[in-house]
């Protein structure tokens, strides 16, 4: 055969080849747009699905990383079931994470809240505006229809963790601004550790400690701050130097204890409830909030509500009797007794 005629034979065969391969690109495009699309047609609720960040903000500050900030710190259930020493609640978690997270369409929808939270987080750091056209690139076209639902979970979700509000400007109702939804703190009244940003790290703390029969072992405790993208060693976009924050400065403040485990030989730490946690939360809150994250209620974790409720009922005796001793105390002096608290409880 001719030798032009055999390259003829070749550029039309690679030609062909071309033909074969763009059009099974197109179609793959195209199934891809048709999945995304149908993602966008269920609500979803926010949880620990890592998502990355990568539409907003200047270069510097990497919110790219897998899993980062507050997705995964709603700490859903079924994680913490895995780690926890009692496993009564697991079933029913599973079973519902099972029909709630396990579609394609809720994980997208969960990544796209995700991705809100972290954008809200970040402006808020910056003290930038959180404006509306920016919340939709996010989103993106093909879900749009469903921002609405998606900004309600991300707000909730702000405002549950991190005690921040997202309100719309009256003047343009185009943009947003976070506030604190915990109250003024100007007469010191609120303390440290229940505002932002060290509420999104102490509450699921708290949270992982008392699921685990009331102390955790401090690798549980990183195996868990994993979920929410937080890394020994590496510091964090929303709570600086971890390992700082959890073993120096909120044990100064007597919100954790971090201890060494008994006879343990090479040496092993854990964390346990600190004084000022006890006095300023319960176990019942801590409850409740976990429950809140997954949009579930305290019953769903069975032994440990029942735990909570004997704790409550403690609580009311301790005060009760309290209350006994001072009123016999001002009776004596003959002076009113005014109520006071060294940790004042979070409402």
């Amino acid at each position: 055969m001719p030798r032009g005629h055999k390259s003829k034979l070749r550029a039309r065969e690679k030609r062909r080849q071309n033909r074969v391969e763009t059009q099974g690109l197109n179609s793959a495009e195209a199934a891809t747009g048709e999945e995304e699309e149908a993602t966008c047609s269920s609500s979803s609720v926010l949880g620990d699905t890592p998502s990355s960040f990568t539409d907003a903000g200047p270069p510097g500050i990497s919110l790219s990383d897998p899993g980062t900030s507050s997705t995964a710190a709603s700490v859903s259930c079924e994680r913490l079931a895995g780690k926890a020493k009692g496993h009564d609640f697991k079933s029913k978690c599973s079973s519902r994470a099972s029909t709630s997270t396990g579609s394609s369409s809720e994980v997208f929808l969960i990544q796209k809240a995700s991705r809100l939270v972290e954008y809200l987080l970040y402006q808020h750091i910056m003290k930038e505006p959180v404006k509306k056209e920016d919340m939709l690139k996010l989103v993106q076209k093909s879900c749009r229809k469903n921002f609405p639902e998606i900004l309600r979970k991300a707000s909730e979700h702000m405002d549950l963790l991190y005690g921040l509000q997202l309100k719309e400007v009256e003047a343009n109702r185009n943009s947003y601004t976070l506030v604190d939804s915990q109250g003024d703190s100007s007469d010191g009244s609120l303390s440290r550790g229940w505002r932002f940003p060290i509420r999104g790290i102490l509450m699921p703390l708290l949270g992982v400690i008392f699921l685990n029969g009331n102390r955790a072992s401090e690798n549980l405790i990183w195996e868990s701050l994993k979920i929410m993208g937080i890394y020994d060693g590496k510091s964090h976009f929303v709570f600086g130097e971890p390992r700082k924050l959890i073993t120096q400065d909120l044990v100064q403040e007597k919100y954790l204890v971090y201890q060494q485990v008994p006879q343990s030989d090479p040496p092993c730490y854990e964390f346990l409830w600190g004084p000022r946690a006890h006095a300023e939360t319960s176990k019942m809150k801590i409850l409740e909030f976990l429950a809140k994250l997954n949009d579930n209620d305290a019953t769903a974790f069975p032994t440990h509500y029942e735990e909570a409720l004997k704790d409550e009922e403690e609580r009311a005796q301790a005060r009760a009797q309290a209350e006994t001793r001072a009123g016999c105390s001002s009776k004596a002096s003959g002076h009113p007794t005014a109520k006071s608290s060294q940790y004042p409880y979070p409402e």
